[in-house]
């Protein structure tokens, strides 16, 4: 009985990642960093205190609001939006 000969397995490391090969001849993307500057927990100790607030920064804050930017932030997303191929 013949033995089958061992394959060599390519170390992990340095195996291809398995988005590399559909994304092979995309466009470059890059994005400028948005992340904060600094984050501050600002508390109130009645309704007033945060209607007051809210209307010296000009901006809505309600129960449900978790984070604001300041100044306000124009919130975009890309979900949605697609790339378009102009050369082709």
């Amino acid at each position: 009985m013949s033995k089958k000969p061992r394959r060599k397995l390519q170390p992990f490391l340095e195996m291809p990642e398995h988005w590399e090969e559909a994304w092979e001849g995309m466009p470059e993307y890059s994005s400028e960093d948005q992340s904060q500057y600094k984050s501050l927990i600002v508390n109130f100790a009645d309704k007033q205190d945060m209607e007051a607030f809210a209307k010296l920064i000009n901006q809505k804050i309600t129960f449900k609001t978790q984070s604001i930017w300041y100044p306000k932030a124009e919130i975009t997303t890309i979900m949605g939006k697609n790339y378009i191929n102009d050369e082709s």
